[in-house]
């Protein structure tokens, strides 16, 4: 699986596999803690591609509550922002709910800055201590309840470093749409 595209009511919805950071949209999500410091996973990828100064910008706005979102320049990656995403607070671990709240706060957030295209990785997930499904669980039903009554995010693009986390998202959207 390379990529995978789904309709969902207005919003279509792209599963994509490899480095988040690569991609050209509106806005990536950071699989942030609450405190918004960029150590390793998804978080150090963005920062080593990006540079510091999205850690700089986003540590200026916090520490948030998990759950919540915040939104950043892109520095020097193909995003023009990075959105936030607080799974977790540092040494804590991620929860459905932490997760759904803060992909629905990143939808708003996005949104009220009239951005159109939106990636978002597997929040939470291993470092996070929730599993792949889980989370794949909490993004797609978030997403699908977006799609419900959709404002400026018109694509969203899930992104798995490797197949088995692709194929969570598609058979999580599955699950939600059924």
């Amino acid at each position: 699986m390379r990529n995978l595209e789904k309709r969902v009511g207005k919003v279509v919805v792209k599963i994509h596999m490899g480095d988040i950071t690569e991609l050209e949209v509106d806005a990536i999500a950071n699989a942030a803690n609450s405190d918004l410091w960029m150590g390793s996973g998804v978080a150090g990828a963005i920062k080593r591609r990006g540079g510091q100064d999205i850690e700089r910008e986003a540590m200026s706005l916090g520490p948030i509550k998990p759950g919540e979102a915040v939104l950043t320049s892109g520095g020097a990656l193909p995003a023009r922002y990075v959105i936030h995403c607080a799974g977790m607070a540092p040494g804590g671990k991620a929860t459905f709910q932490k997760v759904s709240s803060s992909v629905r706060n990143a939808l708003a957030i996005a949104s009220d800055h009239d951005l159109v295209s939106v990636a978002f990785p597997a929040i939470g997930a291993c470092v996070g201590g929730l599993s792949e499904r889980e989370s794949a669980r909490a993004l797609a039903t978030e997403v699908v309840h977006y799609s419900r009554s959709p404002r400026s995010v018109k694509e969203i693009t899930l992104v798995g470093l490797n197949k088995y986390t692709c194929n969570c998202f598609s058979q999580a959207f599955d699950d939600v749409q059924e």
